[in-house]
């Protein structure tokens, strides 16, 4: 059977994936599945640089506002998800564009994901307490003993694939990802070009403050006090995401809204940074300046006319 076809677009944060994706969708006739881990909370707009309701009225946009923000979402959920939402645009006879900067969510969809081992949940209640009582980094710091290959992909503050990966490891007596390694990752499921946006360094990071600062004008704070009204706990998944976890540090009086701005551009950066290296391992990858548009273009109608 003729495998599905989408045409990607990723990149670092602020490197202008929705504003390109939008472009191609109605040069094209597209609809966009988002592959941003983020933008499936509702509530979570601002802060996540959701795409606005007059760009999802002039072309469809797939799982954004699926979810509140106290369920699970992870990335075998939207492997699933994604390529039920690229079947049913194919059906309707429509392109698919896949746009988004979360690389673990693309990788699960074009390639199928590792579940691994079932959850043991006294054991997650556990490692979750210790990481409560002795900090996130002390965990980190367990899982570079046993699984030094997992520690390096994963950042400290990731608690939850923190977790994932102990769980596993002491269920077992095996890293997690010895089992990835197995699974091979080798072959996609989706005939795709895969387009990345990058900028040089400078420039990236001075479109970065800039978003910031827009989110900020556009009512960030106001947004995590919502959240925080309507009862969601600021030790949500969600909530300790860039952006949120440093209002909510200024919320609670631990900065002030300068120093939190500040450590908000900066987390920031270092994401972008770390989207950056993840991008650079993957196959297949055509790195492209926004400003190349023609190129783009062109690249995009080649891959339509051959696949």
């Amino acid at each position: 059977m003729k495998k599905p076809r989408a045409i990607v677009i990723t990149g670092p944060t602020a490197s202008g994936k929705t504003a390109l994706a939008v472009e191609l969708a109605k040069l094209f006739s597209c609809e966009i599945v988002s592959a941003d881990s983020m933008q499936v909370y509702r509530h979570m707009d601002i802060g996540t640089a959701k795409p606005s309701k007059e760009l999802r009225q002039q072309v469809k946009h797939h799982l954004i506002d699926i979810v509140d923000p106290d369920e699970e979402y992870n990335a075998a959920r939207y492997s699933k998800d994604a390529m039920e939402a690229v079947l049913n645009i194919q059906r309707r006879g429509k392109e698919v564009i896949i746009a988004g900067g979360t690389g673990l969510y693309i990788r699960a969809l074009l390639y199928g994901l590792f579940e691994g081992p079932g959850a043991d949940r006294e054991l997650r209640k556990e490692l979750l307490k210790e990481a409560e009582k002795r900090g996130r980094e002390y965990l980190h710091r367990k899982l570079l003993e046993v699984d030094p290959d997992s520690a390096r992909t994963i950042h400290p503050h990731n608690i939850n694939r923190i977790v994932r990966a102990l769980e596993v490891f002491y269920t077992t007596g095996r890293p997690i990802s010895s089992f990835q390694r197995e699974h091979g990752f080798k072959e996609e499921r989706l005939t795709t070009v895969k387009i990345a946006l990058t900028k040089p360094r400078h420039i990236l990071y001075k479109d970065i403050d800039a978003r910031v600062d827009r989110m900020m004008e556009e009512g960030l704070l106001e947004e995590v006090r919502g959240l925080l009204r309507m009862g969601y706990s600021k030790e949500l998944k969600p909530l300790q995401a860039i952006g949120y976890r440093e209002m909510i540090d200024h919320l609670e009086g631990r900065m002030t809204l300068p120093e939190a701005i500040r450590r908000f551009k900066k987390n920031t950066r270092e994401y972008a940074k770390r989207q950056i290296t993840w991008l650079r391992k993957e196959k297949g990858i055509i790195w492209f300046n926004p400003e190349q548009k023609e190129d783009i273009i062109h690249t995009v109608k080649a891959f339509l006319e051959e696949s």
